[in-house]
């Protein structure tokens, strides 16, 4: 087990994310930002409240569960454990910015598009993740990157937050 990045550079990485999404778009009156449940949500609402600060405007922020739109759900578990959709606002003509904590296979970025696609049609959807880890089987992107770690195949990255683990950081741990 290797320890990636600390809170401190969590909330470095974060901060910088925050940035990078203001500055790829100066306008925030139709940006809103979804987090991916599980860990995607708390990393959103921290860019979200960053954000707020930076440019005293609250934005709308979402919660996102792709459980039910998940293209491998028969083999993840027999009663899969279904979160919260929380999205209580237009998303029509936004720019959306989708958040999650690691990108791996595209997958599950797949399957968070047709969810929100199910809630309206944005203007833009973006892609901010804390962890690039590659290995990619769709063709999929993140506009935002907070850190690339290579991986090999056999290695998992686990991302520990506060809201959801009681600690912040990132490990790289072996499989098996």
């Amino acid at each position: 087990m290797a320890k990636l990045m600390d809170k401190e550079e969590i909330r470095r990485v974060l901060s910088r994310l925050s940035h990078q999404i203001l500055e790829k778009d100066k306008e925030v009156k139709d940006l809103v930002i979804v987090g991916i449940q599980r860990r995607g949500v708390p990393l959103a609402e921290r860019i979200s409240g960053m954000i707020e600060r930076m440019e005293g405007k609250k934005l709308d922020t979402g919660i996102l569960d792709i459980t039910l739109y998940r293209d491998d759900l028969t083999q993840i578990a027999h009663q899969p454990i279904v979160r919260n959709t929380h999205i209580p606002f237009p998303i029509d003509n936004k720019r959306v910015v989708l958040i999650d904590d690691v990108l791996y296979t595209g997958r599950t970025v797949r399957a968070a598009i047709d969810v929100l696609i199910d809630f309206g049609r944005p203007r833009k959807i973006e892609l901010a993740v804390l962890v690039d880890r590659g290995h990619r089987e769709l063709p999929i992107r993140a506009d935002f990157v907070g850190k690339n770690i290579p991986t090999a195949s056999e290695e998992m990255v686990e991302v520990k937050l506060e809201e959801v683990d009681g600690r912040d950081e990132v490990l790289l741990l072996k499989r098996g």
